[in-house]
């Protein structure tokens, strides 16, 4: 089983393109379920039997959502075995996993987004930086791990677009607004004294990163998320904000705008399209209030 659980893994990051990360959450959840199979390891000891004894003790100390994870992890591994002839049946028929609530992705209002964008000041170090990431976060719609891996050269100041690698190494081109790219043009000089102090202290330096850390380092994810909630905090919003705030916010005020949803997917890089559909459902407020004030029939009944 582990040496199948390694093929798969490999498949996984060169085939398909997933990132180191994903295919660890991957790997810590097949071994796992290896484990419940007690001394026979091996692939011919999965069965209908063995995997739903496995879902019934992931219920025991998981939620809904874990085990879903959990079980999609061991269908795609099932998928593999099958493609690749190892496996004879799939012991999954028939095993379905629980109901999951429909997860509801926070957001702001344009209003608190505006806020947040404007609370770095003089007194931060980094202000230029910071402005320059929320303003970054917030006009593309980006993850906080793309944002990290993008260098100066992904970012077209002339175009005004930023190449985007995402999810499965897929690349893409994002519009980046004016605003944005003024703020980003502000951090370059402090970016560059950083790079020069960097190797002022004969330490090597990667003139690539579009935002560095104090050190002259790439920032890293945990920094950027740190950071998103301080100025959260200190802008005074009641809620916790996060980098992937700033991406629901993004989508949701696209939608509001009249934004199509397709144009929405690609902007965010959803594979699918039922992954940008949990949006619609934010706008419904905002549909309701066009409704009633453009439709001649909307307000009959309350006159």
């Amino acid at each position: 089983m582990e040496q199948c659980i390694h093929l798969f893994s490999r498949w996984l990051e060169t085939e398909k393109g997933y990132s180191l990360h994903t295919v660890s959450g991957y790997r810590h959840d097949l071994l796992e379920f290896a484990a419940t199979l007690g001394d026979d390891r091996s692939v011919a000891s999965m069965s209908p039997a063995t995997v739903r004894a496995y879902v019934v003790s992931l219920h025991r100390t998981n939620g809904a959502a874990t085990v879903c994870r959990k079980l999609s992890a061991l269908r795609t591994f099932v998928r593999f075995l099958l493609r690749e002839k190892i496996l004879a049946a799939d012991p999954l028929i028939g095993i379905a996993g629980p109901k999951v609530h429909r997860y509801i992705p926070v957001f702001l209002t344009v209003d608190e987004t505006f806020l947040l964008l404007d609370t770095p000041g003089s007194r931060d170090t980094f202000m230029a930086r910071d402005r320059a990431i929320l303003e970054l976060l917030y006009s593309t719609g980006m993850r906080v791990s793309e944002l990290v891996s993008r260098d100066v050269a992904d970012l077209d100041f002339a175009e005004e677009v930023l190449r985007v690698r995402g999810k499965g190494n897929k690349e893409r081109l994002v519009p980046v607004g004016r605003p944005a790219i003024e703020a980003v043009r502000n951090w370059l000089p402090q970016r560059d004294r950083l790079l020069a102090e960097r190797a002022g202290r004969n330490r090597a330096i990667d003139p690539a990163p579009l935002f560095l850390n104090g050190r002259g380092g790439r920032l890293t994810s945990r920094s950027v998320e740190r950071m998103v909630r301080s100025y959260g905090e200190r802008a005074g919003i009641s809620q916790i904000v996060t980098p992937h705030a700033l991406r629901h916010s993004f989508a949701t005020h696209l939608l509001e705008m009249g934004a199509d949803l397709r144009s929405v997917q690609e902007l965010l890089g959803h594979a699918s399209l039922s992954t940008t559909q949990r949006y619609t459902h934010l706008t419904l407020d905002h549909l309701s209030e066009v409704y009633d004030k453009a439709h001649p029939l909307a307000r009959s009944n309350d006159e």
